[in-house]
């Protein structure tokens, strides 16, 4: 009662003044007084100095506004309302600590903030400890390069499907987005792989220049997409290993068919259908892996004829990494007429230039 008596009396008499420089002054008593029992108050009194703060905040010199909303950034039981006006406040040096810090924004929050302020604002919070997928959804798609080099780069974010697939279009001309990429533990092999197939020159040069021992390996691996990349994706990777396991087995067991590869396509499972194309295909699984996620559907049309496969089954295939985009749909059709134009023998023909071109460059690899 004392603590709410002495706080309404100070803010009574601070608010009659026209003197700015009293309310920045009674701010600042305000803050230490909350700062120093911070973990002790009653939400009754955290709610009093929530009032308060927010009152005193309104027509505050940025420099006071700044300084305050640093003190209580890191704070778990700030005032929430007072926490929200300064995470939304247009000056980011006074929104940056709290957007970066304060565990008293949650995810629609900072999500919203995300969707209406500064780059600035999107930057600060880019580099908080946890960001989940909604968050970075928006920081991916608003966000300039800054904003989204440090989001890829932070080991807390989580993205969904479509967050990462626009990372990686967005690093096939930024280095650093590309190398913060590279080394998430957390990024898909299949988006590893687009990510390096359409690698630009610059990326490649990036790439290089952060690390100088490893140049030749990264320039032949880059710009040729070659099989040891794609290997060095798969080592260490256990849902690809079992896929292996399962899908040999059932073409050793000679139940690898259309049906089981239309199945893993519709499972979402990039390591069993790649799997199962190359030994139905007898073509390494660098060769196919390099067909699915690159855009350009030749080979897929000649494998899929060649090995007697279905349009139904060729057009999964052909959706499988673009999805159904206007410009998807019109490319569609152009690979209808050309997988009924071409011939088996043709396609076979095709295949095995395919077969003796990839041993011949780099050995059979499954």
């Amino acid at each position: 009662m004392n603590l709410a008596n002495g706080l309404i009396d100070q803010l009574e008499t601070t608010l009659a003044s026209p003197e700015l420089s009293k309310r920045a002054e009674l701010l600042r008593h305000v803050a230490d007084l909350f700062v120093f029992g911070s973990g002790k108050f009653t939400e009754g009194q955290i709610d009093l100095f929530d009032e308060v703060m927010s009152t005193l905040l309104q027509n505050i010199e940025c420099a006071a506004r700044a300084t305050f909303g640093s003190r209580l950034s890191r704070l778990p039981d700030a005032p929430p309302r007072t926490i929200r006006l300064l995470a939304f406040d247009d000056a980011p040096e006074v929104a940056a600590p709290v957007l970066e810090h304060s565990p008293r924004l949650d995810e629609v929050t900072l999500a919203e903030n995300a969707r209406t302020r500064s780059q600035d604002h999107l930057l600060a919070i880019a580099g908080r400890s946890q960001l989940t997928e909604p968050v970075t959804d928006v920081l991916v798609q608003r966000g300039n390069n800054d904003v989204a080099v440090r989001t890829a780069g932070n080991g807390g974010a989580r993205f969904s499907p479509q967050g990462m697939s626009m990372l990686v279009k967005r690093a096939r001309d930024n280095g650093a987005l590309a190398m913060c990429i590279w080394s998430r533990p957390d990024i898909p092999r299949e988006t590893l792989l687009k990510l390096f197939v359409h690698a630009s020159e610059m990326v490649r040069c990036k790439l290089e220049a952060a690390d100088p021992r490893r140049a030749v390996l990264i320039r032949s691996a880059v710009a040729e997409a070659s099989d040891e990349l794609q290997m060095t994706a798969r080592v260490g990777s256990s849902g690809h290993a079992r896929a292996m396991a399962e899908v040999r087995s059932l073409h050793s067991g000679g139940i690898l068919d259309e049906a089981r590869v239309l199945g893993f396509i519709g499972e979402r499972n990039f390591d069993k259908t790649a799997i199962a194309l190359s030994l139905m295909s007898d073509l390494p699984i660098g060769a196919i892996e390099r067909a699915l996620v690159r855009s350009e559907p030749e080979q897929i049309l000649i494998l899929a004829k060649a090995i007697g496969l279905s349009w139904d089954t060729t057009k999964a295939i052909l959706t499988f990494q673009r999805g159904s985009a206007p410009e998807a749909k019109a490319r569609l059709e152009q690979c209808f007429a050309s997988f009924f134009r071409l011939k088996p023998n043709t396609a076979k023909a095709a295949l095995q230039f395919y077969r003796l071109r990839e041993r011949a460059g780099q050995g059979a690899v499954h």
